[in-house]
């Protein structure tokens, strides 16, 4: 076989290995090619969000300061409120939407409290929110509940995305959530439990 044949040879081999048809893809080098879809990556954040509540979480909502007596609270530890910003934040999985709002609430039950628009003995319920906690606005809930949260119901319009969520206990219970999406990340915008007008009523 000359050189001419072995170079025609060699050439069409190179040909053969190097094509590929326009259609194809490259799944060790597209970054891209595999994606979550919106609900898998809310579900993904609300469990993460909660497992963080329930786990890892130091530090209660709205802790209170007591007067001299010790027998009444006067208004709330905004020292203790900052450093529980501070922690909600750092997660990342809360949205400026939420921050400012618990930030809001925080800051009108302080003012309640010194104002003497409500009144809050040592031992009884906060006279705010609605006996529950607000996380799931429920009194119990099943052991590491968030391993089984479940997202239903979910409506996504652009960057905002609104469902309740549900755990596998039976019976109705249902949790109003919404999520934004900043700098291309979910995060939690609203939780039906601190709906400001609702947690801060005066009755």
């Amino acid at each position: 076989m000359n050189t001419n044949k072995l170079l025609l040879l060699f050439s069409l081999w190179i040909l053969a290995v190097s094509f590929k048809p326009a259609d194809s893809v490259d799944l060790k080098n597209d970054k891209n090619f595999y994606f979550k879809t919106d609900k898998q990556e809310i579900e993904s954040l609300i469990r993460k969000a909660y497992q963080w509540i329930e786990t890892k979480n130091n530090n209660t909502d709205f802790d209170p300061v007591t007067n001299k007596k010790g027998d009444k609270y006067t208004g709330l530890d905004l020292t203790a409120h900052k450093k529980r910003m501070e922690a909600l934040k750092k997660t990342n999985f809360f949205s400026q939407q939420f921050l400012d709002n618990y930030n809001k609430i925080a800051l009108k039950l302080d003012a309640n409290l010194k104002n003497k628009k409500i009144e809050w003995l040592v031992g009884d319920l906060p006279p705010f929110g609605n006996d529950s906690n607000p996380w799931c606005s429920c009194q119990d809930y099943p052991d590491e509940y968030w391993k089984t949260m479940a997202v239903n119901n979910l409506k996504v319009d652009n960057n905002k995305a609104s469902f309740y969520w549900t755990w596998f206990w039976k019976g109705d219970f249902k949790y109003k959530t919404t999520v934004v999406k900043e700098n291309g990340v979910w995060k939690i915008a609203s939780l039906e439990g601190f709906n400001f007008d609702e947690f801060t009523k005066i009755y």
